[in-house]
């Protein structure tokens, strides 16, 4: 590594300016500051990533470097790659992997040096960088098996689609960044300049709409999450994010992301919260009699 770190450049973003919960008090407190640990790497990956001033070069050069630093290696480091450097210790007293660290660089490598998409499925894989390891990281943080993996990556990923679509005229006019699949404007006609205007034209309109019902099918696999979870803080904190996605995806089918920002309410997190609370109590109590069922099944069958 360079003996001079980078000067750091960051958005002055914390986890109170996300959409969905990050950290909350339903994680239980020996688990929140590795928590907090991936979401300051995150945050700080995502700096670069999205640094209006850096060229793709030295954002993907800043991102290799905190890669390096996560994985062990020594020398002058920035303040940003500090993240790296106690992520990797907490990571490692929790007995989870950095590929979850790891893989979100990958999709930050690529913001820098991908601007378009061209499909849904070209979106949905970088989603499986993006996204998806969150979801995972969370998972072997509380012990859970592997078998809710699938619900939870759809969630992650519609979290993320529905993030994009807040954020698609800011992404294109500052980074002309579109996540926006091209097939889906092409056949309305459309360039990525439609991204510039105050409001949305009906031909954007339907492009937003097919961007929300693949969201939808996404939020439909996702559905089952809770059930999947043992834990019953994580299973409480995956109903009440199942509720303010689907509360946001209804706020973008009404409302035109050109013509303001269109975002939750602290009533929608109160209302999810209340509803998350009790359908993660009700489905954590089943997700543990169907953990114990199978385990008195396969123990019956090793038996016989």
């Amino acid at each position: 590594m360079p003996t001079e770190p980078p000067a750091d450049v960051s958005s002055g973003k914390t986890a109170k300016d996300e959409n969905f919960p990050v950290g909350s008090f339903l994680i239980p407190a020996r688990l929140r500051p590795t928590v907090a640990a991936y979401y300051a790497f995150a945050r700080a990956a995502d700096d670069i990533a999205d640094s209006p001033d850096l060229p793709a070069s030295e954002k993907v050069a800043r991102l290799d470097r905190m890669e390096a630093v996560l994985t062990g290696a020594s020398g002058a480091i920035s303040d940003t790659e500090r993240t790296a450097e106690r992520l990797r210790p907490a990571l490692a007293d929790a007995g989870v992997t950095d590929r979850h660290a790891r893989d979100i660089l990958i999709a930050f490598r690529q913001d820098a040096t991908k601007l378009r998409y061209a499909d849904w499925s070209d979106l949905m894989a970088y989603c499986a960088n993006s996204a998806a390891p969150v979801g995972r990281f969370l998972f072997d943080l509380h012990g859970e098996t592997r078998d809710g993996w699938p619900a939870s990556d759809a969630l992650c990923n519609a979290l993320q689609v529905l993030n994009h679509l807040q954020d698609c005229q800011v992404d294109y006019r500052t980074l002309d960044r579109v996540y926006l699949p091209q097939d889906w404007l092409e056949e309305q006609g459309l360039t990525a300049d439609c991204l510039d205007a105050p409001q949305s034209p009906p031909e954007l309109r339907l492009v937003l709409d097919t961007c929300l019902d693949a969201t939808d099918g996404l939020l439909a696999q996702a559905r089952g999450l809770p059930q999947r979870i043992a834990d019953r803080r994580l299973a409480t904190e995956a109903a009440i994010i199942v509720h303010l996605a689907h509360r946001l995806a209804s706020l973008l089918r009404r409302g035109d992301p050109l013509a303001g920002r269109v975002g939750l309410s602290k009533l929608d997190f109160a209302r999810s919260g209340l509803l998350g609370v009790w359908a993660g109590l009700v489905t954590s109590r089943r997700a543990r009699r169907r953990l114990v069922r199978d385990g008195a099944i396969a123990a019956a069958s090793h038996g016989g």
